[in-house]
Order: structure tokens, then C-alpha cells, then sequence
């Protein structure tokens, strides 16, 4: 079995973190009312997609009934079905849905991941549950050899970016200082990758306007752009 599989498993395997193991399994076994007859994944998620992808989409966490109901993430909620309506008009996505593991779904020149692989309560992971999950997001990044441009979804997932360019440098790397801000749009040349903030493709930010469809369209040209870029 290939590397990028192997620690696929391995991350499914993960109890490092009580408080999110409960609540993962808690919304597994309670499950909503709408997929009550579903069986629920309840377990860590890897990322996936293309291994030569150029551009990595790093995410907060899997939702609750969302990709800790399906498997995948950001499939099976309203987050995803803005995300993948994007992708697909930008060319990384061969279907503008994801709705199941088996749905048919392939991305091509992307890989999608999460700085945490649990659904935490409330959608909001801590630091510590963040740094736990790092050490796989830095193999995964480190298996992913052609990846050149990090699209981090919010300023957590930025945050943790920003972690994995100094682990990828080295384990005495100091983070940069002053702290690159997240925005909208953003951008941070690192002499390795490029990282670009977007607003997270959250209800509370489609529905309010505060990310539109084509604030997200111009972020997505724009990492297709610098994956083509020499580094």
C-alpha cells in the first residue's frame, strides 16, 4: 500500500483527543432527525483528492453531520455544496455536488484537508486539538510533493498553516514574526509555498454575503495561477 493510504488509516484510527472522540461518536450514535436511517462515519478524517495536486485546501474541521455523517470532507452539508459549486467552476472539481463517498466525485490538481480531522462541539477545535493534528497534516503535506499553494478556509486553518510551513522548514523553525494576518484574499510567499486566505465557506458567511460567489471564484483563479508559478 502507497504512503498517502497508509496514513489515511492511520489518522482513522486516532483517539488522541477524549473531548473530541465523544462528541464524534455522541452525534454518530444521537444522529439528526433528517439521517436518522444513516450509519454515521463517527471517526478522524483524511484529506483526499489528487496526489499531484498543486493546491491544497485546508479547511477547520469536519462538521458534525456533515463529513463526520459521510466520511468525506466538507460532503454533505451547505458548506461543501458551496465549496464544490466553486471548484467545479474553476476546473478542480469534475461534479458542482458532493453528497457521498461513492458519488463520483474526482478532483483534479487539488487535495482537500482539515487542520483538525474530529467534528469538535460547536465547530470550534482548540489549540491544543489543533497541534495534535498537526503531525499528520505535515506528513500528508510532506507526501503530497507537487503541492505549491495553501488555501487556507478561515484564520484558523491559516493559523495552522503558518504551523506547517515552520515543521516543513524544520523542527527549530520559529514562526514568522510579525504574525502574517489573516484577510480575505491574503497572501504570504514562503520560499517552499504560497499560502492565500479565504473566508470560510461557512452559512454564516455565504448567507450573510460576507463571502460571495465570486469573492471565491477570484481566490480559486488566483491559487490556480501561483500553482503554475515558478517557486
Amino acid at each position: 500500500m502507497s504512503p498517502l493510504p497508509l496514513l489515511a488509516e492511520e489518522i482513522c484510527r486516532c483517539r488522541r483527543c477524549p473531548r473530541l472522540v465523544a462528541w464524534r461518536e455522541e452525534v454518530a450514535r444521537e444522529r439528526r432527525a433528517a439521517f436518522a436511517d444513516q450509519e454515521y462515519w463517527g471517526r478522524p478524517l483524511p484529506g483526499f483528492g489528487d496526489p499531484l495536486a498543486r493546491v491544497l485546501v485546508l479547511g477547520l474541521a469536519p462538521a458534525a453531520h456533515g463529513a463526520n455523517r459521510t466520511g468525506r470532507m466538507f460532503t454533505g452539508d451547505r458548506s461543501g455544496d458551496f465549496l464544490f459549486a466553486a471548484l467545479w467552476r474553476a476546473g478542480f472539481a469534475s461534479q458542482p455536488v458532493s453528497r457521498a463517498r461513492d458519488d463520483g466525485l474526482v478532483l483534479t490538481d487539488m487535495w482537500i484537508t482539515a487542520a483538525v480531522r474530529c467534528a469538535p462541539p460547536g465547530n470550534r477545535p482548540t489549540p491544543t486539538e489543533r497541534d495534535t493534528c498537526l503531525p499528520f497534516s505535515a506528513r500528508e503535506l510532506e507526501l503530497l510533493a507537487n503541492v505549491r499553494v495553501l488555501l487556507c478556509l478561515g484564520a484558523f486553518a491559516w493559523d495552522a498553516a503558518l504551523r506547517l510551513i515552520a515543521i516543513s522548514a524544520g523542527q527549530d523553525a520559529p514562526l514568522p514574526s510579525p504574525r502574517p494576518r489573516f484577510g480575505h484574499g491574503a497572501e504570504l510567499p514562503d520560499e517552499r509555498y504560497r499560502l492565500i486566505g479565504c473566508y470560510h465557506p461557512s452559512q454564516q458567511n455565504t448567507f450573510t454575503g460576507r463571502l460571495t460567489e465570486p469573492m471565491i471564484d477570484s481566490v480559486l483563479r488566483r491559487a490556480g495561477e501561483l500553482a503554475g508559478e515558478p517557486l
